[in-house]
């Protein structure tokens, strides 16, 4: 089946850190995107590419708005969406007071469907259409999600929480349960349709290295799937990860002892690292997930963007709901805007949006598979709105480049300017005009 879109069009070819900006994306004012059975066949000029196609061929012409890929959410935790914005706490507390009492309730799968519909259809709206989602302890929670996704035919990669000690009975597992219930999950969705399992212990003060090295080897022996944890989030957590694995040089050296790293391992936060632990995280081509509104709401700390981009590090973006206080890909864009600024260091809106977009997806191994609109690669796509709000709509009239229209666009939107969200070619948000 032939879907075509028309309109002004923005996708990523390389990471603008690394290359001349403008080899970095392609920019079409009047573009046009034709899609074949819900992957890319080919985007340009619309003027070059129309009279290419059949005279009965429908054009959905957007006539206002910005095309984009979907965004990509690099860590988030659907169980965590209905205890959002809890107030007062650092993580230690955070966790304890809110979090796990919370997450108990996710043993129900019927539970677990209601709040991932909830989950999902926010996402949808906010344009995020693919994103790595912590589980609970339950495995349930895993069936749950996995359920809901598959029915809206999305890619999304999730998994079982492994947590062993330090933690509530009620949530807590074995390492050889854990290995266990993620190793059928893993055999039960992992690549079904558009589904992808990551390994997910908590993190390493709720692991034993019993448990950790367990995750080790279920990585070992799928090597198609994720890793996915916590890492130097809290200055405190660090502290305690020190008192718990002596033997360990750094925080993640006790994953790299039980073989964590690699080119499907993602680690949430990095807030607090060192260059050493850069270096790894770089030659082992790992990836950090930079979470800045959560980051900023619990008082984490500023993520070094250089440092990472330094050591080659893959990095994306993560909402880390529920810690995180927004779904919206354009307003954590916004909140890492300001932390780079108080690091007194410059975020471009083309480097935001690259991460937004082909840096997640290049974080989490997909590129080619979405991130951007090369040809092959699934049509998971936004229509962004300048005009949806009153003070942007106002804004825009002063706008002279393309670089002030997006920093307009990641400083001042949100779910409001996500006019449309498409996956594999098709509308599943928004009627746009």
């Amino acid at each position: 089946m032939l879907r075509v879109y028309r309109g002004e069009l923005l996708h990523f070819l390389a990471d603008p850190a690394k290359v001349a900006l403008q080899e970095s994306y392609q920019y079409f004012e009047d573009g046009l995107m034709i899609i074949k059975d819900g992957l890319i066949e080919s985007i340009g000029e619309a003027n070059e590419l129309l009279p290419t196609l059949d005279d009965n061929i429908d054009v959905t012409h957007y006539k206002s708005g910005l095309m984009m890929p979907g965004f990509i959410d690099t860590h988030v935790h659907y169980p965590q969406t209905e205890m959002i914005a809890s107030y007062g706490e650092q993580l230690l507390e955070w966790l304890e007071n809110y979090t796990f009492p919370f997450e108990r309730q996710f043993s129900d799968l019927e539970h677990g469907k209601n709040v991932a519909e909830f989950f999902l259809s926010q996402l949808l709206e906010a344009g995020t259409t693919t994103a790595l989602v912590f589980g609970t302890v339950h495995k349930a929670s895993v069936d749950a999600f996995f359920t809901v996704a598959q029915q809206k035919k999305l890619r999304m990669i999730c998994g079982k929480v492994l947590m062993d000690q330090n933690c509530p009975d009620y949530l807590s597992d074995t390492a050889q349960t854990g290995y266990d219930d993620s190793k059928a999950l893993i055999e039960k969705w992992h690549n079904t349709d558009r589904l992808q399992y990551a390994i997910t212990p908590r993190f390493a003060p709720t692991c034993s290295t019993e448990q950790l090295n367990k995750a080790g080897q279920l990585l070992a022996e799928h090597p198609s799937v994720y890793l996915h944890t916590h890492l130097s989030e809290n200055k405190a957590e660090i502290a305690w990860v020190k008192e718990l694995f002596p033997d360990s040089t750094s925080y993640l050296d006790v994953y790299d002892k039980s073989k964590l790293l690699g080119r499907r391992s993602v680690f949430a936060h990095g807030v607090h690292l060192h260059d050493e632990e850069c270096q790894r995280l770089g030659e082992t081509n790992s990836a950090i997930a930079f979470c800045p509104s959560s980051n900023l709401f619990l008082g984490s700390g500023l993520f070094n963007l250089q440092q990472a981009q330094k050591f080659d590090v893959n990095v994306g973006l993560g909402s880390d709901i529920g810690a995180g206080t927004t779904f919206s890909m354009l307003s954590t864009i916004n909140e890492g805007y300001k932390t780079q600024q108080l690091r007194q260091e410059k975020l471009s809106p083309f480097q935001s949006l690259y991460l937004a977009t082909l840096g997640g997806a290049r974080a989490l191994d997909l590129e080619g598979t979405v991130g951007n609109f090369t040809q092959g690669a699934e049509a998971d796509f936004v229509l962004l709105d300048y005009h949806a709000t009153p003070l942007m709509a106002r804004r825009m009239q002063h706008c002279t480049t393309l670089s002030e229209k997006l920093f307009i666009l990641s400083m001042l939107g949100d779910e409001r300017h996500v006019k449309a969200t498409h996956i594999m070619g098709e509308r599943v948000t928004g009627e746009p005009k």
